[in-house]
């Protein structure tokens, strides 16, 4: 009997531990973080969590590629067979946690990440699906890839519905425009080439960034809001994933505070409402994130759950 009983408590914390809803983690209204035209709420895990079950040791893509655990190289050198595959070799015993949105600079053209992946350690070649976010450049000479950054939400939120090239091109186009950004390539990362918008963004980052530094070490992402909407939510199952992500993060929604936002106005009841739907249960997580964001799942865990903007009841 006694076996049994431990077999059974096993299996309720496995159970428990392979999904991200109110059971397992909390939204901390309490201790919301606003500044400008963002405001972020921390999502809190109820229990420690370092690294899912069966993930072993893993780095983040920024983490790999800064201290060359991962090289990423281009499939080959036309783009009408390439342009949507890079090639990926990794270096250590570490397996590398890439996020769909993020963005990979050099080669013969900067691309993002189309979908949540697990490279695992391997000596052979691992190939990523990716989209261009640098249209007027294919490069004869292939540069070495660096670390971008994660994408705004306006762009992601595109990537994950339409997974359109032409489209994508059209977001991009459109924010470079509205930003002002003058950039011959027609590349997303050339808003990090300009000086006013650099000392901009960085005034939100090291705000954000102390917050998170003095708060307690038990957040697995936030719910970010900008105006009088939730511009979108990212949550992991593990606070060392998301600690480890969270600089690209914190980036990529201070880009859209600032490209798209304006001073915060939604209050904490339509934030309240989003989050049940999106936290409630894994039956209407699977429903509300239908075409508004993402699930990604490693061996039947649930790692890390997206979304985007959305009317706010």
């Amino acid at each position: 009997m006694k076996f049994f009983l431990t077999l059974g408590l096993l299996f309720c914390l496995l159970s428990a531990g392979a999904q991200i809803t109110y059971e397992t983690v909390y939204v901390d209204y309490d201790s919301a973080w606003q500044f400008k035209n963002l405001k972020i709420i921390p999502i809190r895990r109820k229990n420690p969590g370092g690294m899912p079950p069966g993930m072993g040791d893993v780095v983040t893509l920024s983490q790999a590629l800064n201290k060359g655990l991962v090289t990423v190289t281009e499939r080959g050198s036309t783009s009408f067979d390439n342009v949507h595959w890079l090639r990926f070799n990794t270096h250590s015993n570490k397996s590398v946690y890439i996020s769909g949105g993020e963005i990979v600079a050099g080669g013969r053209q900067d691309r993002m990440i189309v979908r949540d992946t697990i490279l695992h350690p391997s000596e052979k070649d691992q190939y990523v699906p990716v989209m261009c976010v640098e249209e007027e450049r294919w490069s004869e000479k292939e540069k070495k890839f660096g670390y971008g950054s994660y994408a705004n939400t306006d762009l992601r939120k595109v990537l994950d519905s339409t997974h359109n090239q032409v489209l994508i091109w059209r977001e991009v186009d459109r924010q470079l425009q509205a930003g002002g950004f003058k950039n011959n390539s027609l590349a997303y990362l050339s808003r990090y080439q300009d000086k006013k918008y650099i000392a901009a963004s960085d005034e939100y980052y090291r705000f954000f960034r102390d917050k998170l530094a003095r708060t307690d070490s038990n957040v697995v992402g936030f719910v970010a809001i900008s105006g009088d909407k939730v511009i979108g939510s990212d949550v992991y199952n593990s606070t060392d994933l998301f600690y480890n992500q969270a600089d690209p993060l914190l980036h990529g929604y201070i880009d859209e505070a600032m490209m798209s936002g304006a001073p915060v106005t939604l209050k904490d009841p339509p934030v309240h409402r989003y989050m049940d739907k999106l936290l409630k249960d894994e039956a209407s997580q699977e429903v509300f994130v239908k075409g508004n964001g993402a699930i990604f799942r490693e061996a039947g865990v649930v790692v890390h759950v997206n979304t985007f903007y959305k009317e706010t009841p």
